[in-house]
């Protein structure tokens, strides 16, 4: 999967997360659901995993459990249980290599990669927790919005820092602009917001892009999910700090 299209997709991911934001309630716990599932998928052939399929499971029970578990808390902090269904996915890691039939090499990369992708994954529930937050819709949209259109500018032609002054810049902007036509949202937050989404994709273009198995479709799906997910824990963060 080429770099344009890889961005296109994220973008389009981004946006279907704003509008389940605007909507609220059951759909961002939905789409948050659907992105962990769609992760967890391709994360073990992305970081070449030795034992893709358990892999994968753990990953999957990991990621949905932690949207199951912020989306049925009551009242905040809607993160609460979210240390405990990761530490279950530690030991399903574990499980996961005692399971193993073929010698079980790579053993020590195989546990690091699981249990990083689970963490990677949980981070979505990011989403589902600011948008249950009173006051936390706005920006859930505002940082889908700035996520959307920094990823749209990662495609172009830009190398080193201007590549990512660019990203940054967009995104800044995005934020300021989105802020504008959502009221319940400040300036300083959706410049915030927009600040820290761009450097956060980035980061991840600088990361990634330059993998080569990203030419497959597995590790694509994994590499255009993957800044969704990140985004959510730390949209929440800021809006946590910002808005309260």
């Amino acid at each position: 999967m080429q770099l344009a299209t890889r961005t296109v997709v994220t973008a389009v991911l981004a946006a279907v997360v704003a509008v389940a934001g605007f909507v609220g309630g059951l759909p961002v716990t939905i789409v948050a659901g659907v992105l962990a599932l769609a992760f967890a998928i391709g994360w073990p052939w992305l970081a070449s995993l030795p034992f893709k399929p358990g892999s994968t499971a753990v990953l999957a029970l990991g990621g949905l459990g932690a949207v199951a578990a912020v989306h049925l808390v009551e009242d905040q902090p809607y993160l609460r249980y979210l240390p405990v269904v990761f530490a279950a996915a530690i030991l399903l890691a574990f499980v996961n290599e005692l399971l193993r039939r073929d010698g079980r090499e790579r053993m020590v990369e195989s546990v690091a990669g699981t249990v990083t992708g689970t963490l990677l994954a949980a981070a979505v529930t990011g989403w589902v927790a600011i948008g249950r937050t009173p006051g936390g819709e706005p920006i859930v949209v505002v940082g889908a919005l700035a996520l959307a259109v920094g990823s749209a500018v990662v495609a172009l032609p830009l190398v080193g820092w201007r590549g990512a002054a660019a990203t940054t810049l967009a995104a800044t902007l995005a934020g300021v602009l989105a802020q504008l036509l959502l009221p319940d949202i400040d300036l300083l937050a959706g410049a915030v917001l927009g600040v820290a989404v761009g450097v956060l994709v980035s980061s991840l273009h600088v990361l990634f892009d330059a993998l080569p198995s990203l030419s497959r479709r597995l590790p694509a799906v994994a590499a255009v999910v993957l800044p969704v997910t990140v985004t959510g824990i730390l949209v929440y963060v800021v809006g946590r700090v910002l808005v309260g």
